[in-house]
């Protein structure tokens, strides 16, 4: 092979890497489930039980259900919060975001909620993120509706979603509330005092 030849193969796999983001996919055009920058459940299973002071047991169970409907998270947001609602609330809460090859980020969220709802709770929040491919991508509104979440092991779970991004919170806490509610969260880059 000639030196001419060996260059422009190396020019055409390297801009062929380049398209592709270094990541693989599938057949139907989606990302494959073992595509580097990805956690696996058992990441995730023993960052969760840590953080959120349960078992792995308990962490597995909610877990398998957001894996088995979303797949592999590209990032994670460990934190807490405080929320309270009479009909009208607010919830506020602060947190660190994790992304493979990444630096360590700090995420703020606040947001309004309405609804059939009274209370308040303090929670460590564990939010895996899915399509979230660059850090900035977090700092927007997602919408959610909460009151027809699932609990398991005592986890609340729900879903966000916004522009091809989901967002599954699993919260752990104390305090009382009942209802339901509708609403959305912000997140943002510093703490803001007004919820909107």
């Amino acid at each position: 092979m000639d030196r001419r030849t060996l260059i422009l193969s190396g020019l055409a796999a390297g801009v062929s890497g380049c398209a592709t983001g270094g990541s693989t996919y599938a057949a139907d055009g989606t990302v494959d489930a073992e595509t580097p920058g990805t956690y696996s459940a058992d990441e995730i299973i023993g960052a969760t039980s840590d953080f959120l002071g349960v078992t792995a047991e308990a962490a597995g169970a909610a877990i398998e259900r957001i894996f088995k409907e979303n797949g592999r998270p590209t990032a994670y947001i460990a934190g807490e919060e405080a929320s309270a609602a009479i009909s009208i609330g607010a919830r506020y809460g602060r947190g660190l975001m994790y992304m493979k090859e990444r630096p360590t980020q700090e995420v703020f969220w606040q947001g309004p909620s309405i609804g059939f709802d009274l209370g308040g709770n303090a929670s460590r929040v564990f939010t895996l993120c899915y399509n979230l491919h660059y850090p900035d991508m977090i700092y927007r509104r997602f919408p959610g509706v909460e009151g027809s979440a699932y609990v398991i092991a005592g986890m609340g779970v729900n879903y966000q979603r916004a522009d091809g991004i989901t967002l599954a919170p699993m919260r752990a806490g104390v305090g009382f509330r009942l209802g339901a509610n509708v609403g959305y969260l912000s997140y943002s880059r510093k703490r803001n005092i007004l919820p909107f």
